[in-house]
């Protein structure tokens, strides 16, 4: 017989400055390499409540392929400049800046499900990150379609000239980014 818990959960403590030990790994940002068929750059500027970018953060980001398959292959952290793993980390550079080569997923209303980790933070935050233009799959999507249009705007990046992907992630204030209950 398993006796009854006794202690209360603890709260979450505040998450970072980080430190590289034990999460940096080699082409860590590259879910994609970026000479292979199809990959983009996603990228874009982790801002805090008074709209000042954040040197420290962490962002995570995993998605399905172009064909809309979703890796199931294990070893995500290792990359062999071929293999699609789905999974991706980045730190912010000093200037707030994060980047991926990834490719765009495939799938109605396709998103990158994304997990921010800043300074000050007791918990991680999670997110999405759709990719713009296809205006009927977000209509009929469950999540976009319970938001109102600045909510909505929050979670969908903008395309770049070059073809590539942008969205910022704003933990509080004026276009805060909608986040997950997970």
């Amino acid at each position: 017989m398993i006796p009854p818990k006794t202690h209360r959960p603890t709260p979450g403590q505040t998450v970072g400055p980080f430190f590289a030990y034990g999460l940096e790994f080699p082409k860590q940002h590259e879910v994609a390499s970026p000479h292979s068929p199809g990959a983009i750059v996603l990228g874009g500027t982790v801002y805090d409540g008074a709209g000042a970018p954040i040197p420290d953060a962490l962002v995570e980001i995993f998605a399905a392929d172009a064909d809309g398959s979703v890796s199931r292959a294990r070893g995500a952290f290792r990359r062999d400049d071929h293999t699609f793993t789905g999974f991706g980390r980045a730190f912010t550079n000093d200037e707030g800046h994060y980047e991926f080569w990834t490719r765009e997923p495939g799938g109605t209303a396709a998103f990158f499900a994304a997990i921010v980790f800043a300074r000050g933070l007791p918990n991680k935050l999670h997110t999405r990150i759709y990719v713009p233009g296809d205006d009927a799959a977000f209509a009929a999507d469950p999540l976009l379609s319970s938001l109102d249009a600045d909510e909505r705007a929050s979670l969908v990046a903008t395309r770049t000239p070059d073809g590539h992907l942008h969205h910022d992630i704003r933990l509080q204030g004026e276009k805060e980014t909608v986040f997950l209950a997970f």
